[in-house]
């Protein structure tokens, strides 16, 4: 019996090494070559040795044999040797073609042929582009989490600088405290540092100017040395065009993105769905965290059975536009107490996603329920369908597309009989499948829909940011169109 629970503490040991000896060339590739690396859309940048072991271990949720660390080591050893350009690469999937389609190949040969220009030309990232934070409120502090995060080797987005309104004579400290501490997703990974006299924050090696303002117009960003901003506006004040045009009337600024959905002509953009309608719009805007959960899920089934109609229940957390306790608001139910009360509420995602996916257009209700969680909601589709769907099929489907398809970036999947709404916080997805839930009956389905209405739409944010500044990364290997005929090959070609 003790050499049995001796040689499973060997083998831990040994697994945790192994994972220690990653974590290098896992930030090697990063910091010098602009290289994203993951496992099925788990990202192993930062991650400790214990987290990249659990990362191999989604291998076997993802409906594939556990990746071991000796084969993901072999691949990263490989991608070292060949310093590709910036691109975004799953080493599970890589390292699966490699077993596939490999034909007597070495790996660094096989993955010099897969990759192509990105070894061959070594295709750079170009000079980064400057973002200005304009608010600095819950989806702005996350944003600049995950621009700080993403700064890598300084090529891609770079965060120059916040634009708020002063609120007290310590305002510079609140708002590093606030950027430092999150009751929700815990604390900043690295260091800050206040520079008073200058009006500056320093986080991680990037250096942010805090400028305080209340006039859009008015800031000269070139004085900070910005140019060809993008200015991200985080308040939620300006949604129609004519309020956002005054950031483009600031000296500094080339496009304006609004983190809510924006009003008459602004484009609402999807990652994932309709980013190719981004063109040279300068005023654009990224949805709602709602509209962004479930318009990929709804794409993908509307591809693939049709949907006639559907009703879309959304169960989600409190906001900072309710009222802690009873008092006056200009919206109905809303000045209930959010932490006592779930609120009945109406909400535009639904008639919005319309906007992304136009062939929906008049099929879909909404409303929402507010409820005491601080984050994480919960989109219920009710959909009727032009063709019969069966349970384990749809699933199947739903599972293949969050693996292999172009919505792999936005769409997750799960079964697990245990998981809640706090599991979810942190996910990088628009919106996670919870399988185990599903109900189909002939041509109704009912399909549920976890989202991070905080970090994972700000992770769609920061991709509809890249595709504006034009350093979106190439993804590799390549999506392809999931269908339900393909579903059962791609998923034998996994295992």
């Amino acid at each position: 019996m003790n050499s049995s629970v001796d040689s499973h503490r060997r083998d831990w040991i040994a697994r945790e090494e192994q994972a220690e000896r990653m974590i290098p060339l896992v930030g090697g590739l990063y910091r010098g070559r602009g290289v994203v690396t993951s496992i099925h859309g788990r990202r192993l940048i930062g991650l400790s040795s214990i987290d990249l072991i659990k990362a191999h271990k989604f291998a076997r949720q993802a409906g594939a044999d556990e990746l071991s660390l000796d084969a993901s080591t072999a691949v990263l050893l490989a991608l070292t040797e060949l310093a590709p350009g910036p691109a975004s690469l799953d080493i599970a999937r890589l390292h699966q073609a490699f077993l596939t389609r490999g034909e007597g190949a070495s790996l660094v040969e096989f993955l010099r042929a897969e990759l192509g220009d990105i070894v061959e030309e070594r295709v750079d990232a170009g000079a980064p582009r400057d973002v200005v934070l304009y608010g600095f409120g819950r989806i702005g502090r996350l944003l600049a989490r995950l621009m700080i995060a993403h700064a890598g080797s300084g090529s891609g987005l770079r965060l120059r600088a916040i634009v708020v309104r002063k609120g007290s004579a310590d305002d510079l400290h609140k708002r590093a405290s606030l950027l430092r501490r999150d009751s929700v997703h815990g604390p900043f990974a690295g260091t800050l540092t206040v520079d008073e006299q200058a009006s500056t924050i320093l986080a991680n090696g990037t250096l942010i100017q805090v400028i305080y303002s209340d006039d859009p117009a008015s800031v000269d960003y070139t004085a900070y040395g910005i140019q060809d901003a993008i200015v991200v506006d985080n308040t939620g004040r300006w949604r129609d065009r004519a309020g956002l045009e005054q950031h483009l009337r600031a000296k500094g600024v080339a496009r304006v993105l609004l983190t809510a959905p924006g009003k008459d002509d602004v484009k609402n953009i999807v990652f994932g769905i309709n980013q190719a309608a981004i063109g040279e719009d300068r005023i654009l805007s990224a949805a709602s965290c709602t509209t962004n959960a479930i318009t990929p899920v709804l794409a993908a089934i509307d591809e693939a059975y049709g949907v006639v109609r559907g009703h879309v229940e959304t169960v989600h957390s409190y906001t900072n536009d309710q009222n802690l306790t009873d008092n006056f608001h200009k919206g109905s139910r809303r000045g209930r107490s959010a932490a006592l009360n779930m609120v009945i509420t109406e909400t535009g995602a639904a008639k919005a996603v319309a906007k992304a996916l136009p062939q929906l257009a008049g099929k879909l209700t909404g409303s929402a329920i507010r409820v005491p969680t601080p984050n994480v909601s919960l989109a219920i589709l009710n959909l009727t369908l032009e063709h019969t769907a069966d349970r384990d099929e749809l699933n199947g489907y739903l599972r293949a597309v969050s693996l292999h398809s172009k919505l792999r970036q936005q769409v997750d999947y799960i079964e697990s009989p245990e998981v809640v709404s706090s599991d979810f916080v942190g996910s990088h997805r628009a919106g996670i499948v919870d399988g185990l839930a599903t109900i189909a009956d002939d041509d109704n389905v009912v399909v549920y829909v976890w989202y991070d209405n905080e970090f994972g739409y700000s992770c769609q944010v920061v991709r509809v940011i890249e595709a504006m500044a034009g350093t979106h990364p190439a993804v590799f290997p390549e999506r392809v169109n999931v269908t339900l005929e393909s579903m059962k090959s791609l998923q034998a070609q996994v295992l």
